[in-house]
């Protein structure tokens, strides 16, 4: 019993999330009369809510080095009108235009972080006047106009479906793939386990750890199941997936990862310990502007159209998932995981609020009051650890 109340303690902000997730959707499945939960509007969460989580992915490397980026939304934006002119105006093949549009977010990751790694203008100013230079520019590239429709292969990125068998009525495919990760996450853990024993790491006990491997075994299958049942996986989803695996992995077992991490708790420490301070931060803007762009293009291809108005509160969004998260406004605390799950709180109680019939302005007021309470939660448990 010590050892659960030692293992939530020093993982509040993440369990708590989780937890607090979990209640969120029972209390919509329960409000909606089971619509929540149910298969069409799962998929419909994912789709809706896939260019937001990539974004706080990118957003939460930023936030841990201290910094912030406001102008996400609009480098989405303007990234997504330079496709829609590759592939509609110039013809230009999609996989051609997609590579160009990730080269032009990288270029723009570098243009701004430059000024705040090299010439130390704080990133507040940097990307506030990147949100008012490139939703500028976004307005005259488009001309006032949206542009569409877009080719049908790219279109496919948003509302396109991994290839499935069916069989009385379920997706075999998705079912099998299910399994699969179940079975990679237990080997992984089990590894993990072993690899943290032999070092003479602390381990939770073996019945809570089965506990874990059970639930999260559970959780996979049930929900592949629940997408088996629809249209099969997204293949946005599986993006979703691939870039959280390679970023967890980045973060907590690389060096440019501990490098991130030691640069947001002391900048100075990090620098006079040898990281390369100005040159994390320069890469983590690159990467900022790359994962925008991929955003800016998922949006679209979902849109099925380059708007002027696209990408409008992206930035506040993504943030908002970060602080939500877990990730601390000082810098140097988060995780890929916890903004991924901060993002879910977020797209649930968009949903879920749709779905009861509630306001924009309710649902704008009570997702301001989520996000203040998420950050007074981690000042109030900092407080509480230093005294």
């Amino acid at each position: 019993m010590e050892m659960i109340t030692k293992l939530f303690k020093n993982n509040i902000r993440q369990y708590g999330m989780i937890i607090a997730l979990v209640v969120i959707m029972l209390l919509f499945e329960v409000l909606t009369g089971g619509l929540l939960l149910k298969p069409i509007n799962i998929t419909n969460l994912i789709l809706q809510n896939s260019y937001i989580l990539v974004l706080a992915i990118g957003m939460v490397l930023v936030i841990i080095t201290g910094h912030i980026d406001l102008s996400v939304g609009s480098i989405a934006a303007f990234v997504g009108a330079v496709a829609a002119i590759m592939m509609v105006d110039w013809q230009l093949p999609a996989w051609l235009a997609v590579i160009a549009s990730l080269l032009v977010g990288a270029l723009i990751g570098a243009w701004q972080g430059f000024w705040i790694a090299y010439v130390r203008i704080p990133a507040f100013i940097v990307t506030l006047a990147g949100m008012l230079l490139f939703r500028g520019l976004t307005m005259i590239v488009l001309e006032g106009q949206s542009i569409s429709p877009f080719p049908g292969g790219f279109q496919k990125i948003s509302s396109g479906f991994l290839a499935d068998i069916q069989f009385s009525g379920f997706g075999l495919v998705s079912i099998i793939v299910g399994l699969v990760l179940t079975v990679w996450y237990i080997v992984n853990e089990l590894r993990e386990r072993r690899s943290q024993r032999k070092y003479g790491f602390e381990v939770v006990s073996k019945g809570l750890f089965l506990l874990k491997l059970i639930v999260v075994a559970v959780v996979t299958n049930l929900f592949t199941f629940v997408l088996a049942s629809y249209a099969g996986i997204p293949n946005i989803l599986v993006l979703l997936f691939v870039l959280i695996v390679v970023y967890s992995f980045v973060m907590n077992r690389t060096v440019m990862g501990r490098h991130v991490y030691a640069l947001g708790g002391n900048e100075k420490a990090a620098g006079l310990s040898g990281v390369k301070t100005k040159k994390v931060t320069f890469w983590v803007f690159v990467n900022m502007g790359t994962l925008a762009a991929v955003s800016g293009l998922i949006f679209a291809a979902r849109l099925n159209a380059a708007t002027p108005r696209a990408g409008t509160n992206f930035e506040l969004d993504a943030i908002a998932a970060c602080f939500i998260g877990g990730a601390s406004a000082s810098g140097g605390i988060g995780t890929v995981f916890g903004a991924i799950i901060g993002g879910l709180v977020m797209g649930v109680l968009n949903n879920g609020m749709s779905l009861i019939g509630l306001g924009i302005d309710w649902q704008q007021g009570i997702k301001g009051l989520v996000l203040l309470l998420a950050v007074a939660f981690d000042i109030y448990n900092k407080n509480k650890r230093s005294a």
